[in-house]
């Protein structure tokens, strides 16, 4: 349980990571949001398997204090290769708000995926 922790405060999750912890979130071990900020044809396209919501990083601006507003709550963010959770998780840093993202975005991911069609 306490490595479940370490990962949900840890900067940049592996595949096998985010893997560990959806599965932990489905017996009911662990709590977390899965937040894709990709666009909306790319969610439609593929998503991960577990994940909660979608926030466009074009809208950024549009949900960005809101998220700021659940800092209680663990998030993981992901995107296509990582290049924009790395720069949105830099910029909920600054105010505060420490969320993990998956590294190399869904390219990387090893789990399953599904789509809207």
């Amino acid at each position: 349980m306490e490595k479940l922790r370490e990962l949900l405060v840890k900067e940049n999750l592996q595949s096998r990571e985010l893997l560990e912890l959806l599965k932990a979130r489905k017996e009911g071990k662990i709590n977390f949001t899965l937040i894709d900020i990709r666009e909306q044809f790319e969610y439609d396209e593929a998503y991960i398997d577990g994940c909660d919501e979608l926030l466009p990083t074009s809208k950024f601006q549009e949900w960005a204090s809101k998220l700021l507003e659940r800092k209680n709550e663990n998030i993981i963010i992901y995107c296509r290769t990582g290049n924009r959770t790395g720069q949105v998780q830099s910029i909920l840093a600054q105010h505060g708000l420490n969320v993990p993202h998956l590294v190399y975005g869904i390219v990387d991911y090893q789990g399953d995926l599904k789509n809207i069609q």
